[in-house]
């Protein structure tokens, strides 16, 4: 392949529309007043060259590259898909692209992930929670990038703030089960060491049960899985004190738990109350439906776009926002059996 092939310029583009190489500049820069005929004789110029602006040449002459990082612990889980997707069509919407790494739940990793990303260029960062190497945050620092934090209220954060009360929700729910007079608990979570939202969850549900005077609950920490919570559910209800009613701290978890329960023949919401978090697409489709919380996983994504990108045009650091997460009563919590 020929120099011209691999790297073809503005010039090219120009000469291959028939117009000047500003005029190429304006259509390529959605310029004001561009009539419809030079923007589609360059368009086709562009297609049949397979033209690419130099994005180099672009971040220097506006200070922007055109891009925002987000670094997510897992697509595994459809909740952070769901961010993204919206993420990357609000940034859309600002002419901005969205540079994805997810990291599972490692912050080594995850430092190792933002040095690509801000090694490649980008205008801002997206993380979720607060939990991060004080090295990630010096990063961000040094470099002056905007970020925002998500997913997880906080009154000590270190960037703008987008997210939800998980432990308020947590506590719903156990007040929810309470009143249909359940008092034998059992806790199904994902580990929490290095994640502050699942952590909220856990304490939320704790704390609820303690203040309520219910006996300590029987707690098991499991990997994020169907399989996993399904193990945990079988330990627990062959445990010498089986709950009546079961938190998961997410819907995943909770799907396990319920298909054990099935599995074993114990009804739900019969014999079994079992609660989820997250609200996936499949929770109100189960059988019986889940109990949850709707995680405002959209409205996280298109705030966290439209905070960073008036961060990075107007120079203001934006205020916190903190968002609605609903309980959805459905069919797999009743009254605690006879």
């Amino acid at each position: 392949m020929s120099e011209r092939q691999r790297r073809t310029l503005l010039e090219d583009v120009a000469r291959e529309a028939g117009v000047s190489t500003a005029s190429v500049s304006r259509v390529l820069n959605q310029a004001p007043h561009v009539s419809e005929r030079l923007k589609a004789k360059v368009e086709s110029a562009v297609a049949r060259l397979g033209y690419v602006p130099d994005g180099s040449a672009r971040a220097l002459a506006s200070r922007r590259i055109g891009a925002i990082g987000a670094l997510v612990p897992t697509l595994d889980n459809p909740i952070f898909g769901t961010m993204a997707d919206n993420l990357e069509r609000q940034l859309k919407g600002h002419d901005c692209r969205l540079l994805l790494a997810t990291y599972r739940y490692d912050l080594d990793d995850e430092l190792q992930a933002l040095r690509t990303l801000v090694q490649h260029g980008v205008d801002g960062i997206v993380l979720i929670g607060h939990e991060h190497h004080d090295q990630t945050y010096a990063l961000l620092q040094q470099r002056q990038l905007p970020f925002v934090t998500s997913w997880q209220t906080s009154t000590t954060a270190q960037g703008p703030c987008i997210g939800f009360d998980n432990a308020a929700a947590a506590r719903q729910l156990v007040q929810h089960l309470l009143g249909l007079g359940h008092r034998r608990f059992g806790i199904i979570t994902a580990p929490f060491g290095q994640n502050d939202r699942a952590r909220a969850r856990l304490q939320g549900f704790t704390d609820t049960l303690t203040a309520a005077e219910c006996p300590a609950p029987q707690i098991e920490v499991v990997d994020y899985g169907i399989a996993e919570g399904a193990a945990a559910c079988a330990r627990l209800l062959t445990s010498d004190r089986p709950p009546s009613a079961l938190l998961c701290g997410n819907d995943t978890l909770a799907l396990g738990a319920l298909l054990e329960a099935q599995r074993r023949g114990v009804r739900v919401p019969n014999a079994l109350s079992i609660t989820g978090f997250d609200d996936l697409p499949q929770a109100a489709f189960m059988t019986p439906a889940l109990t949850t919380v709707s995680v405002p996983a959209k409205d996280i994504g298109i705030q966290a776009a439209d905070a960073l990108m008036g961060w990075i045009r107007h120079g203001h650091r934006p205020a916190d926002i903190t968002l609605e997460a609903q309980v959805k009563l459905r069919q797999s919590t009743g009254p605690v059996p006879d």
